[in-house]
């Protein structure tokens, strides 16, 4: 929200109370308290009458800062709240010099002992971000009462992040609010806010607060990040780390990992779509199509209308279309599919679960007591309240039974049109709960998951979420346009949401609404398969390739191919992103900080940390990309492009912007069917480009995300020394670029299509002398 009426003036009707002068303070062990007055103090009659700000640091976690600001603190405290993990860490407190000092690790807050108020952080020496006098305050408005934070906003400094967000990527000059709706991927409105920013100057802000948060970006004083909440107190945490990366990891150990999905979720999935007609007999025909053309399918969801019209939801399979659920699943299910149904969190009033909910108090209520009910979407449908626990396990039943017929997944469609004039079970504050709810809605599911069928094998398709909603993977981008301007906003949001700390994001490949024609389905094949998780959905129309054209039967057959062969690298890369909350679609600015020329770009990323994408938005197959410095290689040619520069091609649809960065070991698997399969058995490791003196390595893992082989290669001159563990299959190491070797200690060497091939023997260590 702005306050102001340009630089100078507050808004008419607005008035602040800002954290002006230094009163008292108080330091210890592991806590600094300041007390600001709202006005400047020159004699003892200026403390009357006027308003003193508490401001409260301290340390959740190592390299984490907690800035705590409170006016009145007689507010009852009303629940929901972000779930916080909190773990001790080297914390010091100091005084000293006329200064206030906590530090985290490398962490530090600096604030004013007395006079001018002011506050700044630094990250082992480095200044990141601070707030001067008038920065946080109270204010007063005809729409009530707010508490902002003003931080500074260095020269050139970009903010990423706040969730999934379609408007440019780099937020500076934006107006956001932090409310999930249900808008598409064409507007400022979101399906996933997530009150989380990132900087390119190496730090983090979590604004802890489920409610809606109003941040101006540059947008209200260009050198400020202004946020802001309703009431009487603030809450925001400062997180530092030494890259960006270091930094999502310590954000989401604050707010949670995501988890790791299992292997086989990673293939292609393909929907009924939504308005279709379908029944047992249209989805055979498609499976049929599918294993008959050679086209890898690992998934086959159900959307809305596998249940009755008007029923939604009822968790049972219309009869008149399934009349053999269980049988139907069982027959999927021999041929190798894993199965996924839609769901939501509304119950619709012709639904038998509608009465009883309402007879149990299982939906939320208005004020009234009576059943919060609309006709948007569902007619009459009412809301889980999944704060009451009888509630929560009655819906968790409705699941558990689906997922003994055979489910392995669900689509957890919405959660963003939750509404605020309702009582919740446990007297949660509505307006907190907004957001929060979707938290709520994936967490009980994913945990019905989690229980049936193990911890390994749980995962959604989620369209909402909030901070901690990462937790609970996968998330997909929601209802985008078959353009090719959708399909760029759609990256976009996905790689904004991985800057707010959700490590796996999908989209309607070829667009959900209407029905894209026959060459964006194959640009956006080429892209949705170089993604996290890839599915072929639509809105009144079928996905299938052959009814776009023939050639794109080829198109979907190759990258599924590829991406199947890729998952040795990607399952990997998929296990660090749970283990230290780096997305798997990257950013190039999170890879690549050091290089300006990456900080805007959102029209490329980095799959894992080592490969280079760059879908195509264009009819004529062009495509403009920049490649960070060094000798780049095309994964699918293996021709070396130079980097440091941009570069304008022409690609057909079999191909695109593919590169793998120098220095990289990159795990090929020998299957190209399947997405789970033993990655290590006949593996092939891809060295690219070694420079001397340098050093790769690469692990390959199981599909629980346990290390299987883990390869360190080192070049010293004209010799490759590589080191090995856990080789229990065959492997070979790839030399590309490299046609012949002078010799090999340890194993043999022979040609190969894109290098030199060196198969191990037994031992630990290979000499490769070039």
């Amino acid at each position: 929200m702005k306050f102001s009426d340009g630089y100078w003036q507050l808004r008419e009707g607005v008035s602040l109370n800002g954290a002006i002068e230094v009163r008292d303070s108080r330091v210890e062990a592991d806590k600094v308290t300041a007390y600001t007055a709202v006005r400047t103090v020159q004699r003892k009659g200026d403390t009357l009458n006027s308003g003193l700000l508490q401001a409260e640091f301290s340390a959740p976690r190592e390299d984490v800062i907690r800035v705590r600001w409170t006016r009145h603190a007689g507010g009852a405290e009303r629940g929901p709240a972000f779930g916080i993990a909190e773990e001790s860490g080297p914390v010091s407190t100091a005084q000293a010099d006329d200064e206030l000092v906590l530090q985290s690790g490398k962490l530090r807050a600096r604030m004013s002992a007395s006079g001018s108020w002011g506050v700044r952080f630094d990250y082992d020496g480095r200044h990141l971000t601070g707030s001067r006098a008038r920065g946080a305050g109270h204010l007063s408005t005809p729409e009530g009462g707010f508490f902002r934070e003003q931080l500074e906003l260095g020269v050139g400094e970009q903010i990423y992040g706040l969730g999934e967000r379609f408007t440019p990527f780099v937020k500076n000059g934006q107006s956001v609010d932090v409310w999930n709706e249900d808008g598409g991927t064409s507007s400022e409105q979101a399906y996933k806010n997530v009150p989380f920013y990132l900087s390119s100057e190496g730090y983090g802000v979590f604004v802890n607060h489920p409610e809606r948060v109003s941040f101006e970006i540059a947008s209200e004083v260009v050198s400020r990040v202004q946020f802001s909440v309703p009431g009487e107190g603030l809450e925001y945490f400062i997180v530092g780390g030494a890259t960006l990366k270091e930094v999502l990891r310590n954000y989401t150990a604050l707010t949670g990992k995501p988890a790791l999905p299992p292997a086989w979720s990673f293939g292609l999935w393909l929907t009924t779509s939504f308005t279709t007609d379908y029944d047992e007999a249209t989805v055979n025909r498609f499976i049929d199509g599918m294993f008959e053309r050679n086209l890898p399918l690992h998934v086959f969801h159900f959307d809305c209308y596998w249940m009755k019209e008007y029923q939604w939801c009822d968790f049972e399979w219309d009869p008149a279309v399934f009349p053999d659920p269980v049988g139907m699943l069982s027959r999927l299910k021999a041929r190798g599919l894993k199965i996924c149904v839609w769901i939501n969190s509304y119950i619709a009033q012709k639904s038998p679960l509608f009465r009883e909910g309402m007879e149990k108090g299982y939906l939320v209520k208005r004020p009234s007591g009576d059943v919060w009910q609309w006709d948007m979407w569902q007619a009459g449908m009412g809301l889980v309240d999944f704060t009451n626990p009888e509630a929560t396990e009655w819906y968790k039943s409705k699941l558990r039974r689906l997922v003994d017929m055979g489910v392995d997944s669900f689509k957890t469609d919405f959660g963003e049109r939750i509404p605020t004039d309702v009582v919740y079970h446990d007297g949660s504050d509505p307006h907190k709960m907004h957001n929060y709810y979707t938290y709520l809605y994936n967490k009980a599911v994913f945990e019905v998951l989690e229980e049936k069928l193990g911890r390994g094998e749980a995962m959604l398709f989620a369209r909402s979420a909030t901070a901690g909603g990462q937790q609970f993977p996968v998330h997909w981008g929601g209802d985008c346009s078959a353009t090719y301007d959708s399909m760029a906003e759609s990256l976009r949001g996905g790689l904004s949401l991985g800057l707010s700390g959700f490590g796996f994001w999908s989209h309607d490949i070829s667009g959900f609404e209407s029905t894209a024609p026959p060459d964006i389905y194959k640009r956006w094949v080429a892209f949705g398969l170089l993604s996290s998780h890839s599915r072929l959905h639509g809105n009144s129309s079928y996905r299938v390739p052959w009814l776009f054209d023939e050639e794109a039967v080829d198109v979907l057959r190759h990258f599924t191919q590829l991406k199947s062969r890729l998952m040795p690298y990607l399952y990997s890369a998929a296990a660090e992103s749970a283990e230290w909350g780096v997305p798997m679609m990257r950013a190039m600015v999170l890879e690549f900080p050091e290089d300006p020329t990456c900080h805007p770009l959102d029209l490329q990323y980095m799959l894992g940390g080592r490969l280079l994408v760059a879908p195509i938005f264009r009819t004529d197959g062009e495509v403009r990309y920049y490649v960070p410095a060094g000798r780049w290689t095309r994964l699918l040619s293996g021709e070396v492009v130079e980097g440091g520069r941009w570069h304008r091609e022409r690609h057909d649809y079999m191909s695109l912007p593919l590169l793998v960065a120098p220095g990289s070991l990159i795990a090929l698997g020998a299957e190209d069917q399947r997405p789970d399969y033993d990655y290590a058995d006949g593996v092939a490791l891809h060295l690219f480009e070694l420079a001397d003196g340098a050093e790769a390595k690469t692990v390959v893992c199981d599909t629980a995300g346990a290390a299987q082989l883990t390869v360190r290669t080192a070049r010293r001159g004209d010799r490759i020394e590589v080191a090995h563990e856990g080789a229990g299959k065959p492997w070979t190491l790839v030399l590309r670029g490299i046609a012949e070797v002078a010799g090999v200690e340890g194993g043999t060497a022979q040609s190969g299509e894109h290098g030199a091939v060196i198969v191990p023997s037994s031992g630990a260590t290979l000499m490769i002398r070039l």
